[in-house]
């Protein structure tokens, strides 16, 4: 199984278990993301923004094109998004978009104080979690920050060891 498919089907599992309100409500982070990476990429490239028009024409042209690759890139890099990041909430934005509803920063704050603990607890596919996550803090901060793949944590690493 690709990861795209890994992500359809935790999205679906994980539907199951939240509310639509919620639903709507990690929609909204999702399509302000994705909204928010298409203007900064037509911000750096003025001309071509009638070549541009949607944020799946930016990823189809990257493919071919370097300079929109390039400014595709660093925009990631500003956000601190990986394009792991994008698939999971491009599936994410495809498989719920048609029945989705987008709910405004101070309508998201009245219904959930918390959406980091909603995305930890609801949502058990690790690679759509940090996703979700990146894309609360990137809307909510303006860049994900990213944490390190393999943190020490046990304590005979944290501590020296010492010899007699």
């Amino acid at each position: 199984m690709n990861n795209e498919t890994t992500t359809l089907i935790s999205l679906k599992e994980a539907m199951k278990r939240l509310t639509s309100m919620e639903l709507n409500i990690l929609y909204s982070y999702v399509i302000e993301v994705l909204i928010c990476l298409h203007t900064r990429v037509l911000e750096k490239l003025p001309d071509l923004v009638r070549g541009l028009p949607t944020l799946a024409s930016v990823l189809r042209r990257k493919v071919k094109n370097k300079r929109v690759r390039v400014v595709w890139e660093s925009i990631l890099e500003e956000c601190g998004l990986q394009e792991g990041d994008i698939t999971a909430l491009c599936t994410f934005f495809i498989a719920r978009g048609n029945k989705a509803e987008h709910y405004t920063a101070k309508v998201r704050q009245m219904y959930i104080r918390d959406v980091t603990f909603l995305i930890t607890n609801m949502v058990k596919n690790q690679a759509l979690q940090d996703s979700l996550l990146r894309a609360v803090q990137v809307i909510e901060k303006g860049k994900a920050v990213r944490t390190p793949e393999k943190q020490k944590s046990s304590l005979e690493e944290l501590i020296p060891s010492v010899k007699n």
